[in-house]
């Protein structure tokens, strides 16, 4: 396998991610809440939410309206998937804020 940068991986991820979003006619915060809603209905790891909260806090989603996807979607997916999406939520934005700490360190 011949890569032309260090993160093959995320690089593939990244173009699927913007591909997807240029074909894509919703508006960027719907589009955003879909996606974490896709999330939750399969449990996704905390890996899955920290690649589209940035974007979504970037799109000005709130945490209320993250919130009301998270009560729209209850019925279907059932609690246990919307708890352990609240779980993986929290953890991976501890997970932003402490890289965000720790770079706002380094640049003081």
């Amino acid at each position: 396998m011949t890569t032309s940068s260090e993160t093959p991986v995320l690089d593939t991820l990244a173009a699927m991610t913007l591909d997807s979003i240029e074909r894509c006619g919703l508006p960027t915060d719907t589009l955003l809440l879909t996606r974490i809603a896709a999330l939750v209905a399969m449990d996704a790891p905390p890996m899955s939410y920290l690649a589209h909260l940035g974007p979504a806090m970037e799109s000005d989603v709130t945490a209320d309206q993250i919130q009301d996807v998270l009560v729209a979607i209850a019925p279907v997916v059932g609690t246990a998937r919307v708890m352990s999406a609240a779980g993986h939520i929290t953890e991976a934005l501890g997970f932003a804020i402490a890289v965000a700490e720790i770079d706002a360190g380094s640049q003081g």
